[in-house]
C-alpha cells in the first residue's frame, strides 16, 4: 500500500440528515476511485455500514473511516451518521477532518441534521463544501426548485454558498455538470463508471452558465484586493487566477462552493473527487492544531499550536474506538504530527502509560491494510492499544500535549435494565463497559437510592440498540423497564414519640425505653441526631442504638417506603433496666419512637426536579412551553440560539421519563434536550397519594410493647 505524503491527504468528513445519502455517495466514490472495496457488500450492507444493527435499521450510528485513491491523492472520507439521537458522532468526526462535505438531500433540502452539523462546522471553523445529492430523483428535476432551493439554503447560511456546478437534467434525467469554472460540460452514463466525459455545454443552459460563472467570480474576487482590480479592469478573473482564488476562499471559510452529484446512480463522483483535489485544504495546508501542554510542561492548561509536519514530535489524536470480537479494541487515530512508525513505542499524555504501536493500519470499513509508517496529517488504525479510550492524545515521550477532544452531550434517556439470568448477570457489566468504549454518550451505573442498574443513552431507539448488541455479541439477554424514580420522604412539623420495647423470655429479657422529638430541616440538611438526655436516664453507651434504630427506620420510610430525609431527631429522656437493657432493646425503642413521632409529624413525599434545557426552531417554542406546563414544569426563561429557541426549566422527574420521544415527534427530530439533578420539592397532595397507594408500604415492625 502507498504511502501518502501529508500534501497528497484529504480529510474529509461527510455529514448531512439523514437518508441524505451519505453512505451511498462515499460507496460510489468508492466505483468511482475502483477502490476493490466497493464491490465487497457484506449481508447487503455498505463499505461504511457494517455493523449488524445498522444493516437491519438501513441508517448509520457510528462513524465509520474508507478510503479512495485518486490522481495522486487519498481522500479519507469519515461517514457519521445523520438521525439525530446518534448526531454527536458527527461532531466527533469533524476533529480530525480539514473539509467537511455537507451532503443534502436535493428533493426535501436544509433538515434538521443537516443544520445540526453546519453549525458544529461553524463553531469549529471547518471548510464546508455543499453536495446536493439525489439530484437524479424525479421530484429534484424542476430547475425553478432548484434555485428556490438555493435560494433558501443562502438565505439560511449567506451568500457565500455559491454554485461551482450546474446540474444539467433534461429528458434523459441528471446526466452531467457544467463547471462554472473552466466552462465546461461534463457528461456521464447513470449507472455506470462514474467516470464523466467532457463535452460542449447544452445550448439552453449557456445563460444559465454564464450568470453563475460572473456570481462565482464575483464572489471569490471580494476577498482580495489585486483580483478585484483585475476583475474591474478586465471584467473577468482568468482560469488560472480564479482556481487559486478559490481554493484560498474555500480553505480560509469564505466561501462554501455546491456541487450537484448522485451517489445511486454514480453521476459527478468524479469531479467530486477532482474538485477535492483542487480547491479542498490538504492535511498539512490549514495551519497548526490548537493544543494543551501537558505533563511536566503543563503550565495552568495554556493552549499552544502543534505544525502538522514530519519534522515535528508524534503526536496522535483517537478520535473513535471499536471493539471487534475477534481483534479486540480497534483504535482509530490522525497523525497530528511527526511520522509515526510501525511498532513505534508512544506516550499515552493523559493516563501517564506506555503503548506500543504494533500493526499499524489504514482502514476501509472494517478491513484494516498494514502499512509501515504514516505520515503527519494522515488518518489510520491500530489495534490493542492496552489503556488508550477515545479523545486521548498520544505521541513521543517528552513532548506532552492534549487535544480537547468532542464534547458529548448528556443523555437525554435513561432505563432500568435487568438481566435474564445469572449468567447474563455476570456478563452484564463487562459487556457494557466495552460499548462504552465505543460509544461514548453510553452510560452504565447503579443507582445508590433505587438500587436498579440504569443503561442511559440519547433516546430509546439508541437504548434498544444497545440491548440488541449486547445480544448479538456478548450473548448477554437483558431487559429494559422504567427506571423508579428516587422519591424522598420528610416532615413538614415538630413531633414527638415514644418508643418502649419490653420482652420477657427465659433469661435476660428486653427492656429500652425512650422519647425523641423530630424536627424539620432545609432541603438538603439531611439527617441529624442530638443527644439532649439529662441525669442518666439512658445511659450513654445504648445512645448510638437509639440513633441507629431511628435511621434504620428512617431509611425504610414512613408513607410509601421511600427515605426519609431532611429531619433532625432529638432524644430527650427515657428509662433502663440494670439487667434486662441492651443496645439491641434502645435500637427496637428507636425504632417505635420514630414511627411514633411520625405519625404526627406532618409526612410529606418529595420528588427529584430537574434542570431543564431545550433547543428547538422558533416555530416549535410555544408547543415545547405548552408540553412543559402540561408536565408541571417551571419555565424559568428562555434564549435565542441562531434560528432556534433555548428553554430553561424545572420539571419533574417522573415526568420526564419518556419526554426524549415526545419531544421528537413534537419537533419533527429538530429538538434537543439535556437535564440534570437540581433540588427536591413537595409531590402535589393528589399525586402523592397515588404515588403512596400504588407504593409497597414499609414492613411493619414486629415488636411488642
Amino acid at each position: 500500500m502507498k504511502v501518502y505524503a501529508g500534501n497528497d491527504v484529504r480529510n474529509v468528513a461527510i455529514v448531512g440528515h439523514a437518508h441524505s445519502g451519505k453512505t451511498e455517495l462515499i460507496t460510489a466514490i468508492l466505483k468511482t476511485a475502483k477502490s476493490p472495496a466497493a464491490s465487497s457488500r457484506e449481508n447487503g450492507g455498505a463499505v461504511t455500514q457494517y455493523d449488524e444493527e445498522e444493516i437491519a435499521r438501513k441508517m448509520t450510528m457510528s462513524n465509520a473511516a474508507a478510503y479512495a485513491e485518486w490522481d495522486g491523492i487519498k481522500a479519507n472520507m469519515i461517514d457519521t451518521p445523520g438521525f439525530h439521537m446518534f448526531v454527536h458522532e458527527a461532531r466527533g468526526a469533524m476533529l480530525p477532518a480539514e473539509t467537511a462535505v455537507v451532503v443534502i438531500n436535493a428533493q426535501t433540502g436544509v433538515e434538521s441534521g443537516t443544520e445540526r452539523v453546519w453549525r458544529y462546522a461553524s463553531e469549529i471553523g471547518l471548510p464546508r463544501i455543499v453536495v446536493m445529492n439525489q439530484v437524479d430523483h424525479p421530484k429534484a428535476d424542476s430547475r425553478t426548485g432548484r434555485m428556490e432551493m438555493l435560494e433558501g439554503i443562502r438565505t439560511r447560511w449567506g451568500r457565500q454558498v455559491v454554485p461551482v456546478q450546474l446540474p444539467i437534467v433534461d429528458e434523459k434525467g441528471f446526466h452531467g455538470v457544467v463547471d462554472l469554472v473552466t466552462m465546461d460540460a461534463y457528461l456521464y452514463t447513470p449507472d455506470g463508471d462514474g467516470r464523466g466525459t467532457k463535452g460542449a455545454i447544452p445550448h439552453a443552459m449557456e445563460p444559465d452558465a454564464k450568470a453563475a460563472h460572473e456570481a462565482l467570480i464575483e464572489l471569490v474576487a471580494e476577498g482580495k484586493d489585486e483580483l478585484m482590480e483585475e476583475f474591474f479592469a478586465v471584467g473577468t478573473i482568468p482560469e488560472e487566477h480564479l482556481i487559486g482564488a478559490l481554493h484560498e476562499a474555500i480553505r480560509e471559510d469564505r466561501i462554501f462552493p455546491v456541487l450537484y452529484v448522485s451517489g445511486l446512480r454514480n453521476v459527478g463522483t468524479d469531479h467530486l473527487l477532482d474538485f477535492l483535489k483542487v480547491y479542498a485544504p490538504s492535511a498539512v495546508e490549514r495551519g497548526a492544531v490548537a493544543v494543551h501542554a501537558a505533563g511536566k510542561a503543563a503550565s495552568n492548561g495554556d493552549s499552544a499550536m502543534r505544525k502538522v509536519d514530519d519534522a515535528q514530535p508524534v503526536a496522535m489524536y483517537v478520535y473513535k474506538t471499536m471493539v471487534d470480537p475477534f481483534a479486540g479494541r480497534i483504535s482509530f487515530f490522525k497523525v497530528i504530527s511527526g511520522c509515526v512508525k510501525n511498532d513505534a513505542p508512544v506516550e499515552n499524555y493523559a493516563r501517564g502509560e506506555s503503548e506500543r504501536l504494533s500493526h499499524l493500519s489504514i482502514v476501509q470499513g472494517r478491513k484494516l491494510t498494514e502499512v509501515t509508517e504514516l505520515h503527519a496529517g494522515d488518518l489510520g488504525a491500530v489495534a490493542k492499544l492496552r489503556v488508550s479510550q477515545t479523545g486521548d492524545t498520544l505521541g513521543t515521550k517528552g513532548h506532552d500535549v492534549l487535544m480537547d477532544p468532542a464534547p458529548i452531550p448528556e443523555p437525554a434517556m435513561t432505563y432500568a435494565i435487568e438481566p435474564k439470568s445469572r449468567a447474563d448477570e455476570d456478563k452484564l457489566a463487562p459487556a457494557l463497559h466495552k460499548l462504552m468504549e465505543e460509544d461514548l454518550m453510553l452510560r452504565f451505573y447503579r443507582d445508590p437510592q433505587t438500587n436498579e442498574f440504569l443503561v442511559a443513552g440519547a433516546g430509546q431507539m439508541h437504548i434498544e440498540t444497545v440491548v440488541t448488541r449486547l445480544r448479538r455479541r456478548f450473548h448477554t439477554e437483558v431487559t429494559l423497564k422504567a427506571p423508579k424514580v428516587p422519591y424522598r420522604e420528610t416532615v413538614r412539623a415538630k413531633s414527638q414519640g415514644h418508643g418502649r420495647h419490653k420482652k420477657q423470655t427465659g433469661g435476660h429479657g428486653q427492656f429500652g425505653d425512650c422519647k425523641i422529638r423530630i424536627e424539620p430541616m432545609e432541603r438538603g440538611g439531611g439527617f441529624e441526631f442530638v443527644n439532649d438526655i439529662f441525669g442518666g436516664s439512658i445511659p450513654r453507651q445504648f445512645v448510638p442504638a437509639v440513633e441507629k434504630g431511628i435511621q434504620e427506620s428512617a431509611a425504610r420510610g414512613y408513607l410509601a417506603g421511600y427515605p426519609v430525609v431532611d429531619f433532625r431527631a432529638v432524644v430527650y429522656d427515657g428509662s433502663y433496666h440494670d439487667v434486662d437493657s441492651s443496645e439491641m432493646a434502645f435500637k427496637m425503642a428507636g425504632r417505635l419512637a420514630f414511627r411514633a413521632a411520625m405519625e404526627q409529624a406532618k409526612p410529606a413525599l418529595l420528588e427529584p426536579i430537574m434542570k431543564v434545557e431545550i433547543e428547538a426552531p422558533d416555530e416549535f417554542a410555544g408547543a415545547v412551553m405548552g408540553d412543559l406546563n402540561s408536565r408541571r414544569g417551571r419555565v424559568q426563561g428562555m434564549d435565542s440560539a441562531g434560528t432556534g429557541t433555548v428553554v430553561h426549566a424545572q420539571v419533574p422527574l417522573s415526568e420526564m421519563l419518556s419526554y426524549g420521544t415526545t419531544l421528537t415527534s413534537m419537533t419533527q427530530g429538530r429538538g434537543s434536550f439535556r437535564m440534570e439533578m437540581d433540588h427536591y420539592d413537595f409531590v402535589p397532595p393528589a399525586i402523592s397519594e397515588k404515588i403512596a397507594a400504588g407504593a409497597k408500604k414499609p414492613a411493619g415492625e414486629e415488636l411488642e410493647e
